[in-house]
C-alpha cells in the first residue's frame, strides 16, 4: 500500500527518527502505525548493540533538584557535536528528572529504551554514566559547560551557599573532605617524596623536620576541601566560609564526562 506523507510525519513526530527510517518502517508494517513503532523499536535495539563497542569519550552532565535532594546524571556519547545536540541533552535531563523523582534504579531502568532510540536517531554510541544522588537538608548543584557537575549537601546554610561550594569543588577538584580522610599510606608516600628534597638542606635536623611537616601540610591543604582557600573569598578557607554561613558539610560528589 502507498504510504502517505501524513503517516510518515505522524511517525516521525512520535519517534524523532529520520523520514527515511519512518517510511521504511511503515512500508514494512503495511501502514499499521503501532506495528511500525515496534519495528523502529526493534531496529533501535539492534543498532545500539552494533555500536556498543565504540568508545564514548564525550557527553553531557544533567542536574535536577528539589528541596532536600539533588541528582547528577552523566550521559556519554562519541563526539562533542552530539553532546550538544538538543535531543541528546533532553535524554540526559529526562533521566535526571526520573532519578530525582523516582530514584536511581528507576532512571537506570528507563535509560535502555531512551538510549536505544537516541542511538538510532543520532547515529552514535550512547552510554549511561554515573548517577549521583545527594540527600541533605540543604542541597545545591552546579554544572560547568555540560561537562562537569557537582552536588553538595549541607546542614544549615542556604541553597546559594551550597551552590557556591559546588562551584568551588568544580574549580578546585579536592581529593578529600578533611585531613582525617587522607589514608596513612598516602601520607607516607608524600612524606617520602619531600624527605629527599629536605635532606639536601644544610639546616639542623629539627629545622628539617619542621620544613618537612610544613611541606606535607601545604600539599594536603591544597587537596582537602575544608582546608582549601574559598574561591569566592580567598582570605578564608572553605571551612570558615561554612562556619560564617552557619552550615555544616554533609557531603559532595563531582562527576565529569571525561
Amino acid at each position: 500500500m502507498a504510504i502517505t506523507t501524513e503517516q510518515v510525519k505522524e511517525l516521525r513526530d512520535q519517534t524523532g527518527v529520520s523520514v527515511m527510517q519512518c517510511k521504511k518502517a511503515l512500508e514494512e508494517a503495511e501502514g499499521d502505525m503501532e506495528k511500525a513503532l515496534l519495528i523502529l523499536k526493534k531496529k533501535s535495539t539492534e543498532i545500539a548493540a552494533k555500536k556498543s563497542d565504540r568508545v564514548a569519550e564525550a557527553g553531557f552532565v544533567a542536574k535536577a533538584e528539589m528541596t532536600g535532594k539533588g541528582v547528577l546524571v552523566v550521559l556519554r556519547c562519541e563526539t562533542d557535536f552530539v553532546a550538544k545536540n538538543a535531543d541528546f541533552v533532553a535524554i540526559a535531563e529526562s533521566l535526571a528528572k526520573t532519578a530525582l523523582e523516582s530514584g536511581k534504579e528507576s532512571a537506570e531502568s528507563a535509560s535502555a529504551e531512551l538510549i536505544s532510540t537516541g542511538i538510532q536517531k543520532l547515529g552514535e554510541n550512547i552510554q549511561l554514566g554515573e548517577i549521583v544522588e545527594m540527600s541533605a537538608p540543604v542541597v545545591g548543584s552546579y554544572v560547568h559547560d555540560g561537562r562537569m557537575g557537582v552536588v553538595v549537601g549541607l546542614e544549615g546554610g542556604t541553597e546559594a551557599l551550597a551552590k557556591d561550594i559546588a562551584m568551588h569543588v568544580a574549580a578546585m577538584n579536592p581529593e578529600y573532605t578533611n585531613r582525617t580522610d587522607v589514608p596513612e599510606d598516602s601520607v607516607a608516600k608524600v612524606r617520602a617524596m619531600f624527605e629527599e628534597e629536605v635532606s639536601a638542606s644544610d639546616k639542623p635536623a629539627d629545622i628539617k623536620e619542621k620544613m618537612l611537616a610544613g611541606k606535607i601540610d601545604t600539599f594536603f591543604k591544597e587537596r582537602t576541601l575544608l582546608d582549601q582557600s574559598f574561591i569566592k573569598n580567598p582570605d578564608m578557607s572553605v571551612a570558615k566560609a561554612l562556619e560564617a554561613g552557619k552550615a555544616k558539610l554533609v557531603g559532595f560528589s563531582r562527576v565529569a564526562t571525561a
